[in-house]
């Protein structure tokens, strides 16, 4: 486990693709929050069991089977251990409830049968905030992997959740009917860029980075 400003996080590997969990939470009351459950969903109940953590939202930055066919099983598993009402399931963009409920057919052709389609209770839309744990996370939309694919800004941590748009040396994979390197690189430039220098970057697979070990360095953003 790690912390960024007064909060916790920890990066959870989960599914054969070892995508990045996350989980978020307040120490001083121990709520938190899950980014990107794409499954293994007994190991992340262990770790927010034995962290002692009342979750209240999951998040989604985008509709693939490794970031989402958890969520639904994780948000009734949490509903039904914590008793205090609604796990709010936040998704992404609305371009990308296509693949929310494609999720059952895109695990298929992996041989994987525990992932399931996502229901959000609300879509996100770029330049959207929202409050979760007292602290502001500002949605921007950053197509090109996924038509509807969105990254999370902690303006005061200075973090962003950026699921599969930005890597440490790299950029999100485009090779699908629906993807778009140009649109991609092009919006990262336009809403993860201007961030600035000092954010530190959590992706979808693989270590943290910085937004401005990116600019200097990624040969996909020169």
């Amino acid at each position: 486990m790690s912390s960024t400003g007064r909060f916790g996080v920890e990066r959870v590997p989960v599914t054969p693709f070892q995508q990045n969990c996350s989980l978020v939470w307040d120490p001083a009351t121990r709520h938190a929050f899950v980014i990107d459950p794409g499954g293994d969903v007994d190991k992340l109940l262990g770790r927010i069991k034995a962290a002692d953590l009342t979750v209240d939202a999951i998040l989604l930055t985008h509709g693939h089977l490794d970031h989402v066919g958890g969520a639904n099983a994780l948000r009734n598993a949490l509903e039904a251990r914590q008793g205090n009402g609604s796990v709010r399931l936040i998704g992404p963009s609305r371009e990308d409830d296509f693949l929310l409920n494609s999720v059952e057919t895109q695990a298929a052709h992996f041989g994987i049968n525990d992932l399931h389609n996502a229901q959000p209770d609300c879509y996100t839309s770029d330049g959207e905030t929202f409050t979760l744990l007292n602290r502001v996370y500002e949605v921007r939309h950053v197509p090109g992997h996924t038509p509807g694919h969105v990254v999370f800004f902690d303006a005061k941590d200075k973090v962003v959740f950026a699921g599969d748009t930005l890597f440490r040396g790299t950029v999100g994979r485009t090779d699908f009917p629906y993807g778009d390197s140009k649109q991609l690189i092009d919006s990262i430039h336009e809403k993860i860029i201007p961030l600035g220098d000092d954010v530190v970057v959590l992706p979808g697979h693989g270590a943290p980075t910085t937004v401005g070990a990116e600019r200097i360095n990624n040969p996909f953003l020169q």
